[in-house]
């Protein structure tokens, strides 16, 4: 017999996956009106749903490229909604609370922590407004520096315009370009891939965008100083700082005789950096993805599947999460009864909701993957590319995407909303009021390895 207590975040959590549909079904409507493509047609609804779906959960994965299919209304279309999207909808309905003064209820402040995936409510306002005078700061910041390169190819007006769409696009971690009527269909920052001033000021959005609010507010009140930082912060920070030298080392080493043969040093680390860094989880590619090794592709799929951090810009499980599992095998393998790091003992319930996000996740990439495999003729390492890339809301393709298959399509919509929305539902639900028990069952081993 157990007693139940009812907990309001499996309606807040409810009510921000709702957000996203309609933000979703609305994006996909003013797409399929003529206004938005550049033939003059009506879009078919699933291009122009998945396209909003990639959009509004900032992944990137597109059925055609965006800059020769869309008009500039499609394109702001398009922009508005990774906006949204990467902040969420409900941080960015604060911008109108703040422009008219209105009093931040207790409601909106529980909405904020949850679509935020923030720690504390306390003060959760005051850093929401400072997330977003940040984010407009740095994508002001990219789009300037972009803007350098841009304007002297392209002209004043659509070298700016370029800049702050990539900008926009590349800290909200969405991976959206505007290349392709200039160097051809797909083709990404492919042009861009020796140019370190358009590489690194990409880079630098995504991993800025990437790190989070909370880490953002820990090192403006604490500055270098790491000693300083939140449990949080550290872990964040180290994650993010091993996975991108990690990376590029890895990239380096595999694809020396590969897509990089034939550059200097100074070019192979730019590329290596740059991908190494465009996997977590932006979707800009600098190079052709299916040129990749495999070894560089598994890489790569890792790298998806991990992600950014939490309440951030990007997707995936998040770097907390993925060292939170190698505690729980650290300290299994020394038979630690407990998991500790930077001198701070890990909860259990921290435990048991990380190992439940990474187990949900991890299922439905295999599940989506052999949905697409039941459904065509893709082979199995594409699919399982595809679906690590929609799961993770990152964007790089191999090109199921932009086959037209239109169960394929249908399969990674469904991934790519359920990565941005399905699985930090499902981490919300073990925040919740737990259900206590007058009653316990006796235990029994259970034989593992």
């Amino acid at each position: 017999m157990a007693v139940r207590k009812k907990s309001r975040h499996f309606g807040y959590s409810t009510e921000i996956a709702l957000g996203f549909m309609v933000m979703i079904l609305t994006g996909a409507f003013l797409l399929m009106t003529p206004l938005a493509s550049r033939s003059g047609q009506v879009t078919p609804f699933l291009d122009c749903l998945f396209t909003a779906t990639s959009a509004s959960c900032v992944t990137g994965l597109i059925p055609f490229d965006t800059a020769m299919n869309w008009t500039v209304f499609g394109q702001i279309v398009i922009i508005v909604m990774i906006q949204i999207g990467g902040l969420g909808f409900v941080t960015i309905s604060m911008i109108f609370a703040f422009a008219f003064h209105r009093k931040i209820g207790l409601r909106t402040r529980s909405l904020l922590k949850e679509s935020g995936n923030m720690l504390y409510i306390g003060g959760i306002v005051s850093l929401a407004k400072k997330a977003l005078q940040r984010t407009f700061f740095f994508e002001a910041a990219g789009a300037a520096l972009l803007s350098l390169r841009f304007v002297p190819e392209m002209g004043w007006g659509k070298g700016i315009y370029y800049g702050v769409f990539h900008s926009v696009s590349a800290f909200c971690n969405a991976g959206f370009d505007l290349m392709g009527t200039l160097y051809g269909p797909g083709t990404s920052l492919i042009h861009y891939q020796t140019d370190p001033l358009v590489s690194l000021t990409i880079c630098a959005l995504i991993v800025i965008g990437g790190i989070g609010f909370f880490v953002w507010d820990d090192i403006a009140a604490n500055g270098l100083h790491f000693h300083r930082y939140k449990l949080h912060t550290k872990v964040a920070l180290t994650a993010t700082f091993i996975l991108i030298i990690g990376g590029t080392i890895l990239f380096l080493i595999l694809e020396n005789g590969n897509v990089l043969a034939g550059r200097t040093p100074g070019q192979k680390l730019l590329m290596a950096f740059f991908q190494s860094v465009t996997p977590r989880t932006a979707g800009f590619n600098s190079v052709d993805e299916s040129s990749l090794t495999e070894g560089s592709k598994l890489v790569t799929m890792l790298l998806m599947f991990i992600g950014g951090s939490p309440g951030s810009t990007a997707g995936g499980i998040k770097t907390t999460t993925f060292v939170l599992m190698m505690l729980i095998v650290g300290s299994a393998a020394t038979n630690d009864s407990q998991c500790h790091i930077f001198g701070r003992r890990v909860t259990v319930d921290t435990l048991r909701k990380a190992a439940s996000f990474f187990v949900l996740n991890l299922s439905l990439v295999t599940i989506g993957t052999l949905l697409i495999c039941s459904t065509s003729t893709f082979t199995l390492s594409d699919s399982f590319f595809e679906a690590f890339s929609a799961m993770g809301t990152v964007g790089l393709t191999l090109g199921i995407s932009g086959a037209g298959n239109p169960a394929a399509l249908i399969i990674l919509t469904m991934l790519m909303y359920l990565g941005r929305v399905g699985g930090l539902s499902f981490a919300l639900a073990f925040t919740g009021t737990r259900q206590q028990r007058q009653l316990e069952y006796p235990e029994e081993p259970i034989i593992i390895g």
